[in-house]
């Protein structure tokens, strides 16, 4: 309806950089009113197709009857009681839940927390009780969150650590499994015995409390580890008594294809971390694993007063229920091939593209240049310009800059998918 941003978001957003802190950042400076069904739609009355859900978030949409209709009941009984104070049912229902669906069938327990980082960070505590060890083991091109901790255990500097040191120390780093930039072809599981040399020998097996792994790496550039890396890990992690730890932050709740990344080879980890996707846009975060890990922490060890609020775990047992209701896992497998079919063709015609990667609806491309290996954040960047410019919302990402990243909602209709996707082509024709 107008160009992006429009004159009544531009006016918006004079306002918010009077009142909001400069170093919250936007990726695409409208200012929406409404949102649904892989559309949003924005102050000027612009339609604009969602292929970011949050970054992974609005899985189920941003406004499923199950989780909408669950809230309103919810919000109209109690908000708020803190469950440490007095406890209600929501939290223990999602707790089971997260048993019944995370890998492995041994009995375990939850702790729900409000966002990713402090779930990973109160991981690394629940291990280093257990352990009575506190060295982290962890890897290039992660990202595991913003406090202090998570931090130190994200790789990428700008923006996530510049000038906010000194960082938490105990913290040690291997290079993952990266097939598209790996110096000569290698197999998943010698990838795996790479990184288990340098923490074996750097740090000892014996010191290490947990080793924690994104299962597909995400602002880290959605790199697929090669197969046979993470069966590798579990194995060594379990034969010396070190806590395994998936980050199933961004590649969990039907995102790849399965309820957890970790499924798609069996791989069954000690602790699970989860957020974005479990509550339909709540504020909610969970570790979920071995019982007698997770009851390794003295009483009083693990809350917060938030962790586990009534309304977002009303809305994690409604997107759960949508999740289930629609198959949503069948669906990332429908669009993640409707995706890849169209990247893959983008990819023929563009020498630029150097790899399409990704599983289920978790999908990305990593952009080069001319030499079909060197990183070209700039053209990603362009690329991505031009999509919001027309109305479709994407993401860049990647260690480089240099990836776009595609994470639509799972209940997109294939034809809006494919209206995005013809954008996403116009786009690399018009920066070629």
């Amino acid at each position: 309806m107008t160009e992006i941003p429009g004159p009544v978001s531009r006016a918006k957003l004079e306002r918010r950089a009077q009142h909001v802190a400069a170093g919250v950042g936007t990726t695409l400076p409208v200012f929406v009113e409404a949102a649904g069904g892989g559309v949003l739609v924005d102050a000027d009355g612009n339609s604009l197709i969602d292929l970011a859900s949050g970054i992974a978030v609005t899985s189920v949409g941003n406004a499923a009857p199950e989780v909408a209709d669950r809230v309103t009941e919810q919000v109209r009984a109690f908000t708020h009681t803190c469950f440490m104070v007095t406890p209600y049912d929501g939290y223990v229902d999602v707790c089971e839940q997260l048993a019944e669906l995370t890998p492995g069938d041994h009995p375990k327990k939850s702790a729900l927390f409000n966002s990713g980082a402090e779930a990973v960070e109160n991981a690394v505590k629940i291990a280093r009780s257990s352990t009575g060890r506190n060295a982290v083991g962890v890897f290039d091109h992660a990202y595991h969150g913003r406090t202090n901790l998570t931090m130190a255990m994200t790789a990428k500097n700008m923006p996530y650590k510049q000038g906010f040191g000194p960082f938490a120390n105990e913290v040690y780093r291997a290079p993952v499994s990266y097939p598209f930039r790996e110096p000569a072809e290698i197999s998943g599981g010698e990838a795996a015995d790479r990184a288990i040399e340098i923490f074996d020998k750097q740090v000892g097996a014996a010191n290490l409390a947990c080793v924690v792994v994104e299962p597909i790496l995400g602002e880290g550039g959605f790199v697929v580890p090669a197969d046979g890396f993470l069966p590798r890990l579990r194995e060594w992690t379990a034969e010396n008594g070190i806590v395994l730890v998936a980050d199933e932050i961004q590649s969990g709740f039907c995102r790849t294809g399965d309820w957890f990344a970790c499924d798609h080879e069996g791989v069954v980890p000690d602790l699970v971390t989860t957020a974005k996707g479990i509550a339909g846009g709540f504020p909610l975060a969970a570790v979920t694993g071995r019982a007698e890990i997770m009851d390794a922490v003295h009483v009083g060890g693990l809350g917060g007063t938030y962790g586990g609020n009534p309304v977002a775990c009303a809305a994690a047992l409604g997107a759960i229920e949508a999740m289930r209701k629609h198959d949503l896992a069948t669906r990332a497998r429908e669009l993640g091939s409707a995706m890849h079919r169209r990247l893959t063709a983008i990819a023929e015609k563009h020498p630029g593209v150097g790899d399409v990667r990704g599983r289920g609806a978790m999908m990305a491309v990593e952009i080069v240049g001319p030499d079909g290996r060197n990183p070209d954040p700039v053209r990603a960047g362009s690329v991505s310009a031009y999509c919001h410019a027309r109305g479709v919302v994407t993401l860049t990402a990647g260690t480089f800059g240099n990836v776009l990243r595609f994470l639509p909602p799972l209940v997109m209709p294939d034809h809006l998918l494919e209206e995005a996707f013809d954008v996403v082509a116009e786009a690399f024709d018009a920066t070629a």
